[in-house]
């Protein structure tokens, strides 16, 4: 197969090459060149810059059987490669996200839900709306031949966020640690490598269509997820289980204070339980949290920090500092 990647060097865009390479297949990618990782050997690279006139020069004659897309910016630039694109490419996959649903929101919600409204030439937005006008974008060029992957919470190695990586490095550090309760609170999430296994069988098989591409709820739990940070980390780190109630009764914000908890009851409760049947029926596979977690931290251990967003400005920082935890630990005492 040939595939083409629209930036490739990030924490999606990379593990999709990856995983392409690893099955030999032959890869392009197109991007501006000045960030992100280094490409496998082998890989070949396009330059361009598909946010200015004539950037996407570069992409002119070509032909893939495949494109994957993980652009999160103006909807404007999806609109253009793809229709740079037409013609030249079978199947386009776009890797969107959970947010692009509206409120309020239903737990338990399918693809069917209503998304926020969004423009397919829009120059801006918040993230929702940029990524619901980048599909719509993708839909309205490619039709039925657009997969539109809505990934939730993405994990595992590579990871250019840092939600696991904070977890494992104040673990990794030792003492108390602040444990957001209860220990069975599930959490839905997908390892990007299965992500990427996913995004591209289905592009061999040519699907179409909106999927919610992540785990089923509560493929783990806090608990084992912060357990099994202790264990890769090898730390004499003692976990506090705390009830939500005073956390949240100190301002702490779930899911970027403390990232990935989200209580019941919370309104981004969503983010943890999607319905995920259709991702499933057509093959999506999520491996154990424990070897997510043990390959996150080796990573980490290799590279020594989370990379900046190739591309991409610096999102929020996540994670308490650790004054702040401390004084939550004391009142909890």
């Amino acid at each position: 197969m040939r595939l083409l990647v629209l930036g490739g060097t990030g924490f999606v865009g990379g593990a999709t090459v990856g995983e392409a390479v690893r099955r030999g297949w032959s890869v392009t990618v197109f991007n501006r060149g000045v960030s992100g990782g280094m490409l496998p050997a082998g890989v070949r690279r396009l330059r361009g810059d598909r946010t200015v006139p004539d950037g996407l020069a570069a992409l002119a004659g070509g032909e893939w059987d495949l494109v994957v897309d993980t652009w999160d910016g103006a909807p404007r630039a999806v609109r253009d490669a793809a229709r740079a694109l037409h013609g030249s490419v079978g199947w386009y996959g776009y890797v969107s996200s959970g947010s692009v649903y509206a409120p309020p929101f239903s737990l338990g919600a399918a693809e069917d839900a209503p998304v926020v409204a969004a423009e397919p030439d829009a120059t801006g937005g918040g993230y929702p709306e940029l990524k619901a006008g980048g599909e719509r974008a993708a839909v309205e060029v490619f039709g039925d031949r657009a997969l539109l992957a809505r990934a939730g919470l993405i994990l595992g190695p590579g990871e250019d966020i840092g939600r696991l990586p904070w977890w494992l490095t104040r673990i990794a550090r030792g003492g108390d640690v602040l444990a957001p309760g209860p220990t069975d609170l599930p959490v839905q999430y997908v390892d990007v490598r299965d992500l990427a296994i996913w995004l591209l069988d289905r592009g061999v098989a040519g699907d179409g269509g909106a999927y919610n591409v992540v785990s089923r709820t509560g493929h783990a739990t806090m608990g084992e997820l912060l357990d099994a940070c202790v264990a890769a980390t090898g730390s004499a780190a003692r976990l506090r289980w705390t009830t939500p109630e005073p956390i949240l009764a100190a301002g702490v914000e779930p899911w970027n204070d403390l990232p990935i908890w989200v209580p019941v009851g919370h309104e981004y409760r969503m983010l943890h339980e999607r319905a995920v049947e259709r991702a499933y029926a057509t093959g999506l596979t999520c491996r154990p949290a424990a070897e997510t977690i043990a390959d996150t931290w080796a990573w980490l251990c290799e590279v020594g920090t989370v990379p900046p967003r190739a591309g991409r400005p610096p999102r929020q920082a996540v994670g308490l500092d650790p004054q702040r935890e401390a004084a939550l630990l004391a009142a909890a005492r």
